[in-house]
């Protein structure tokens, strides 16, 4: 009996015909799949991303530590947005492979954080907090293929503006190809109509 009969036999008391199949099939899957952070050729792999202008260039080795969703008030005023999703990673992992000369740095001393920025373009690059010395946040866009981590924590959520999207039923706007709205509760238009109906009498 091979190491792979055993282990089925341990895990499964039992096993029908079926089970016994699909656990062999997932125990060969596993075993062929690459080690996690590496290629199949044994090189380490890595996450490339950069600016709009492409003048500043970085890359980190996968997989990233974790990525999330910023909704603080500091953050959306940063990158103009109701809120930004980062992927946190080692700074021992990152490197700015072309570009270093063009990125410029903002110090908030109140917050203890900074901010690193493309100099030609205002792409924000960079997010470091004091309090994580070893550790520094990317913005997910910047990169177009897989980071290893999913965006699945929500910080300073209780700071996201009113305006923020929400998951509302969206259509079609009839006449702009592409373009989607949402059509506002029915009794919230029928209040912006008392508003802006005259005062008579």
């Amino acid at each position: 009996m091979g190491w792979l009969d055993a282990v089925v036999l341990f895990h499964v008391k039992g096993p029908s015909r079926y089970t016994e199949r699909r656990f062999r099939r997932k125990a060969v899957y596993q075993m062929q799949q690459p080690v996690r952070g590496t290629l199949r050729n044994g090189s380490k792999a890595t996450v490339s991303g950069q600016c709009v202008c492409g003048r500043v260039r970085l890359e980190f080795d996968f997989p990233a530590f974790w990525a999330w969703h910023d909704h603080s008030r500091a953050t959306q005023r940063a990158h103009g947005a109701a809120y930004a999703t980062y992927v946190g990673v080692w700074k021992s992992r990152l490197r700015i492979v072309a570009g270093h000369d063009r990125i410029a740095r903002f110090e908030d001393r109140s917050r203890r954080t900074t901010r690193n920025f493309c100099a030609a373009c205002g792409t924000p690059l960079l997010f470091e907090r004091a309090r994580s010395r070893n550790m520094v946040n990317v913005p997910r866009a910047l990169f177009e293929t897989r980071t290893g981590r999913e965006p699945r924590y929500h910080i300073a959520l209780d700071e996201s503006p009113e305006w923020a999207y929400r998951c509302e039923p969206l259509g079609p706007l009839k006449g702009y190809p592409g373009v989607l709205w949402s059509r506002a509760p029915k009794n919230r238009r029928m209040a912006e109509a008392s508003l802006r109906r005259p005062v008579t009498g």
